[in-house]
């Protein structure tokens, strides 16, 4: 995780270095940045990996053509097919190096071609100007327009005042260049169900598929292993961490070594006590934090800040895995996080409406585009606020590709199929069977955030005050506590139009 600031067009490089320093927090091993002609392009580096000498550039990747590049997040193809380095470049992971490398031979076209997590911000002395995103939007960006001038940050809070009105989200699964403007990827994979198309619904699926799903989410995990800074587990309690956590453990035993796993709650919540049985199952070294409710409602206005956003669904979780992030950051430089499961198995419990297979297999496809601004957001900026930098085995490409081509009848829920059950399944024996087949609870719910943050702001603004403010946003803020949070949003983000960069939930 390292934050990105840059330019195309007209550009004064102090207002980079101001970008940059807003967003510290995600890079705190060195700030670097480069004017050009045409552009000025920068970073604020968390290293994870392959850490260069801090004698050297914290940034970039720059090669003897003059093209230069700073990117955010993860990219696995960099470790697929290493290149090597040339003498003459300075250079900070072997990821920067593929993405540089794959631009330098194939232009724009490159970017589809990376397999990972990443922003990317590409610039050369002879013009050369390229932006991307990869196609889950995992790695954050956003962009502004006008006068002839393009700006991109890895967060919202980065851009100048007078700058916010035009801050929008930069697209999932794009790239964009002065010549051709925002290009599409090609279609993430999954879009249609392949897979044993002949199996009736309620067929039990055959043990090869099971043994898939386990030996691909099982690469994943191992893929997000490789570090050279610590890694440990965000560990919730819940069915997804706790599988993630098993996987990790039984690869770091084969190691010789004892993974860290970490969890947060307020006394004798339900995850904590789930959590402490898988660590105990699994024999990670587990550290926890207890906090009080009022510790919680404190942070909030802190959390808002950092989360950029206000959904009281996403506060709600937020609170949490910005403690438990915390919590990590003292022991570990890297951790691996369940996000993505619900979202490819059908975990969540508006998915149960359905009893069709297509109307399922539609919704997940829609929830997996939206999630870069719903629980993708919440995990990069808790994480990001300790200087951390969070991986997600679930949404690694080959498990994504999996997951979706299979028969989404087969992720319907019914009486004898519960939510996830076929990644349930999969992972019989691994964990005692009260953790794996335990209901599924939102983070909030399990550390009983919801219900504390819900009476708390709630009852901060009246009937009167909200029918008097809630049209200033579309759709209408919902609930007091909803108008609570907006107003702390507002405080903390002056400028930027809510309407057009933050996504809230169906019901607050």
């Amino acid at each position: 995780m390292s934050a990105i600031a840059a330019a195309y067009g007209a550009f004064d490089a102090d207002t980079g270095w101001r970008m940059l320093e807003r967003m510290r927090h995600r890079g705190p091993d060195g700030l670097d940045g480069r004017a050009l002609a045409h552009a000025w392009i920068g970073t604020a580096r968390l290293a994870t990996s392959d850490i260069a000498d801090p004698e050297t550039s914290a940034m970039l990747g720059g090669d003897a053509s003059g093209t230069w590049l700073v990117g955010d997040g993860e990219i696995i193809h960099g470790r697929r097919s290493r290149p090597e380095a040339a003498p003459d470049r300075r250079t900070t992971a072997p990821d920067l190096d593929a993405a540089l490398r794959l631009f330098t031979e194939s232009g724009p076209q490159s970017f589809p071609r990376l397999w990972g997590s990443f922003a990317l911000v590409i610039a050369g002395d002879g013009g050369t100007f390229a932006a991307a995103r990869d196609v889950f939007g995992i790695a954050p960006l956003y962009w502004a327009q006008r006068d002839g001038t393009v700006l991109f940050a890895s967060e919202m809070k980065a851009f100048d005042a007078d700058w916010r009105r035009d801050v929008r989200p930069f697209p999932p699964g794009h790239s964009w260049t002065p010549e051709a403007g925002l290009v599409a990827f090609p279609d993430p994979p999954g879009r249609s169900p392949v897979l044993m198309q002949s199996r009736a619904p309620a067929e039990t699926p055959p043990e090869w598929v099971l043994g898939a799903v386990r030996e691909t989410l099982t690469r994943a995990v191992e893929r997000r292993l490789d570090a050279e800074a610590p890694v440990g587990i965000l560990l919730s309690g819940g069915v997804d961490s706790s599988i993630v956590a098993a996987i990790a453990s039984r690869i770091a035993a084969e190691r010789g070594v004892r993974l860290p796993t970490f969890s947060v709650g307020m006394e004798g919540c339900r995850d904590l006590e789930s959590a402490r049985a898988v660590a105990q199952h699994l024999r990670t070294v587990h550290r926890e934090h207890v906090y009080t409710a009022n510790d919680a409602i404190a942070l909030v206005p802190q959390i808002i800040a950092d989360l950029e956003g206000f959904d009281p669904t996403l506060v709600h979780s937020a609170v949490p895995h910005f403690l438990v992030a915390e919590l990590a950051s003292h022991h570990v430089g890297v951790v691996l996080a369940g996000e993505g499961a619900d979202e490819l198995f059908a975990g969540y419990a508006h998915f149960g409406r359905h009893s069709d297979a297509e109307g399922l297999h539609a919704e997940l496809l829609a929830t997996l585009r939206d999630m870069h601004a719903g629980g993708l957001q919440r995990v990069d900026r808790m994480a990001a606020a300790h200087g951390l930098e969070a991986r997600l085995p679930y949404l690694d490409l080959d498990v994504v590709e999996l997951a979706m081509s299979l028969p989404p009848a087969w992720k319907l829920m019914n009486a004898r199929r519960p939510a996830k059950w076929l990644l349930r399944r999969a992972f019989a024996g691994w964990l005692p069977d009260d953790v794996l087949w335990r209901r599924k609870e939102q983070f909030g719910q399990g550390t009983g955030m919801s219900d504390v943050l819900r009476t708390h702001y709630g009852s901060r603004v009246g009937p009167q005050d909200l029918a008097q403010h809630a049209a200033q946003v579309d759709p209408p803020l919902r609930t007091g506590e909803e108008l609570a949070y907006y107003r702390m949003f507002v405080e903390a983000l002056t400028g930027i139009d809510a309407d057009r960069t933050v996504v809230r939930f169906a019901e607050a």
